[in-house]
């Protein structure tokens, strides 16, 4: 029953010979990844065991190399530099593995980064390549978390997540359990577990500002024709909601970090709104942090509440495995070989899982990356800021999304659909910073003028 993992593959290749290898990713890949679910695996003995989100990706990430990436010619790939750190962090973290575990274990771990790791950054650098592409991206991407809700309604409701009522017929004993907290049920949808859930919500969340602020979706639904029920705003609504249903506490502060780097794009002198958020931090964030540390530092055994014992749990894992991962700080101890503290079932701090699991140079290298993308985008938003008029910035979003992640990720663990999606919005936030980043919405301003696009600035449909 478990080979139906490869229907996402079938309807790919379907999509290739019918129509193209853009119409396969926006069809089948993006929507095998955000309305799938991520924890459903195909056990095949001595081969690599695919997700239904990885079997998605093969035909359109082998179409998109044959047909698609050019080395040559006037559209041939734009070589960057990040290519190399992403290509040099996932060939790092499968040598680690190879080193730590040999050949069995590690080629299940080089199927799952290429196919939620490079492919992605690929697809998201070589697809998402003009303004109408990446606007058509934001928009499935925000349109198909709206319908996730409709399910978080169910798992908020009765406790249980509505795709395991589904899938566990095919995939028994692969589910996740829904957790709770403050007496409600954390909802998690297609995406496993609530952090991630949370984490993705609030990438999701974020776009879905920008498109409301852009103009970019249609006045209206089609049978709620009134201003009080536009489009935007019920985008709005559903993504905003679904992100505070997952309960998931280290995503929500992530998505208010990002927002601070959207109110920075938001005034006509961005520079100015920049020192004031970079004194608050100073003046507020400081002491919050001081706070925040002799909060933790209590112990399990003397917290006051479960949000105390959480935060204590994982000051305690910090303390314990920091040295356990300096054992082996240049290749870790492979995903399941360092000495665990059967006290601490759980890393809850990706940074950390990621030097246990494959030295602290792979987990170094994923924050450069994350900072290397958040600086680069706040660079180009304070430099087109002006000149973008009452445009919203894409690039202060961006990097607002970026300083979000860098925050949840000391709080929760990456992995399942949330790894593909970070890797996808690396590729899509390099290639839109490589052709010029904000410039490139002020360039498209004027041709949605023409063509009378608004109030929508361009006219891409959510099919």
């Amino acid at each position: 029953m478990q080979a139906i993992a490869i229907l996402p593959m079938i309807a790919g290749l379907i999509w290739l010979i019918r129509r193209n290898h853009r119409d396969a990713f926006f069809d089948i890949y993006v929507f095998a990844l955000l309305l799938l679910p991520a924890w459903c695996r195909w056990s095949i003995p001595g081969l690599p065991d695919p997700t239904l989100y990885e079997a998605a990706v093969l035909p359109v990430a082998g179409a998109f190399v044959l047909r698609g990436l050019k080395l040559r010619g006037p559209k041939k790939w734009p070589f960057s530099p990040m290519d190399g750190l992403v290509g040099g962090l996932i060939l790092l973290i499968c040598f680690s593995e190879y080193q730590n575990s040999g050949y069995n274990e590690a080629q299940n771990l080089m199927f799952d980064m290429f196919s939620a790791g490079f492919f992605p950054y690929m697809l998201g650098k070589g697809i998402l390549d003009s303004p109408e592409m990446r606007v058509k991206f934001l928009r499935r991407f925000t349109g198909y978390l709206a319908i996730v809700v409709f399910f978080f309604f169910y798992e908020f409701r009765f406790w249980y997540n509505p795709y395991r009522v589904i899938f566990d017929p095919f995939f028994p004993g692969q589910g996740w359990i829904t957790t709770e907290r403050f007496g409600l049920a954390r909802c998690a949808g297609p995406y496993s577990h609530a952090l991630l859930a949370g984490a993705i919500f609030m990438i999701g969340a974020h776009f879905q500002v920008w498109l409301h602020r852009s103009d970019s979706w249609e006045p209206y639904f089609q049978r709620l024709r009134s201003k009080q029920f536009s489009k935007a705003r019920i985008m709005s609504f559903f993504v905003g909601l679904g992100l505070l249903l997952t309960l998931a506490r280290g995503p929500q502060i992530g998505a208010v970090i990002a927002f601070g780097f959207v109110w920075i794009g938001m005034g006509k002198q961005p520079a100015k709104r920049l020192l004031i958020a970079a004194v608050l931090v100073v003046v507020i964030g400081v002491p919050l942090v001081i706070q925040g540390i002799s909060y933790a530092s209590v112990g399990r055994a003397n917290a006051a509440d479960a949000s105390q014992e959480t935060a204590a749990y994982r000051k305690e894992l910090l303390d314990h495995y920091v040295d356990v991962a300096l054992q082996h700080a240049l290749l870790g101890w492979g995903r399941n070989g360092w000495p665990k503290d059967a006290g601490m079932p759980s890393i809850d701090n990706y940074y950390l899982l990621l030097a246990l699991m494959h030295g602290v140079l792979a987990s170094g290298l994923f924050i450069l990356i994350l900072v290397l993308m958040m600086v680069r985008s706040l660079r180009d938003g304070l430099r087109k800021r002006r000149a973008l008029g009452k445009l919203p910035s894409l690039s202060f979003t961006l990097a607002g999304i970026f300083a979000g992640l860098l925050f949840a990720w000391f709080t929760v663990f990456l992995g399942e659909t949330a790894m593909p999606i970070v890797f996808l919005l690396i590729g899509f936030a390099e290639r839109y910073l490589n052709d010029g980043g904000d410039g490139t919405l002020i360039a498209a301003e004027p041709a949605a003028k023409t063509a009378e696009l608004k109030p929508q600035r361009f006219e891409v449909v959510l099919t």
